[in-house]
């Protein structure tokens, strides 16, 4: 008799997986937002340029650019993007506004300590539109914020720089043991960002926003080491089936 019919055998158990802890935090705002209005696109990994600096602002004289904090392939002609704006560029030069729209992935810069990786998770969103202000960019964050943390959490923003957004801000919290801690950037879209993917700035403006799934979902868990989510660690990853 096969032991595959042997009653007297005791039976196979199987553990259901679930999720990374990284996914679940991503698909989760991805949806929160998408409940917003904002389209889910996505796009390339390996980039131009063209796609990653220039059509942003980013001058070939910024930090980001160097050798010592971007991966370059090809001699400098492709890039594992830095960050998930260049989707929005190749999304919004193919589209009119008004235009609303996130992504959400891996990205890659020089970067290897407890806080932060070579690779990690970035989501980014976008919204194009007449009469866009600050006033509705920080709408949106607030709701999101809550969303995420509890209606009760403290928030401020402070100024900060990035070259496709002016005026721009980074956004904190106000943790438990009343540390403001950094949770995403934003600001509203340069006009050269919107000129240079064919929008009248004259007509239109916007707003964007960024955020680090792993930051979040180290300070919506606990966790102190962004290595924890992926050392493997069945038993720690089991804490969040």
């Amino acid at each position: 008799m096969s032991s595959d019919n042997d009653i007297n055998l005791p039976k196979i158990s199987y553990e259901k997986g679930s999720a990374h802890p990284i996914n679940q935090i991503k698909d989760s705002i991805l949806s929160l937002l998408n409940s917003f209005g904002f389209q889910i696109i996505d796009g390339p990994e390996i980039e131009t340029e063209k796609y990653n600096f220039d059509m942003l602002n980013i001058k070939e004289s910024h930090p980001a650019r160097q050798m010592h904090d971007t991966f370059y392939i090809k001699d400098k002609e492709y890039v594992l993007r830095t960050h998930t704006s260049p989707v929005q560029i190749r999304t919004m030069l193919e589209n009119k506004p008004p235009m609303a729209f996130i992504s959400g992935g891996k990205v890659y810069r020089k970067d290897d300590d407890a806080t932060h990786l070579p690779m990690f998770h970035q989501i980014e969103g976008i919204y194009v539109n007449e009469d866009v202000n600050f006033a509705n960019l920080k709408e949106l964050i607030f709701r999101l914020i809550h969303d995420l943390f509890g209606k009760e959490i403290k928030i401020r923003f402070r100024p900060s720089y990035f070259p496709f957004t002016e005026p721009s801000a980074e956004v904190d919290i106000l943790s438990k043991d009343k540390k403001w801690l950094e949770v995403l950037g934003c600001g509203v879209v340069n006009p050269i960002v919107l000129e240079n993917c064919n929008v009248d700035s004259k007509i239109f403006s916007g707003f964007a926003f960024g955020l680090g799934i792993e930051r979040i979902a180290m300070l919506l868990y606990g966790v102190s080491d962004i290595r924890e989510f992926y050392k493997s660690n069945i038993d720690f990853l089991n804490q969040f089936k």
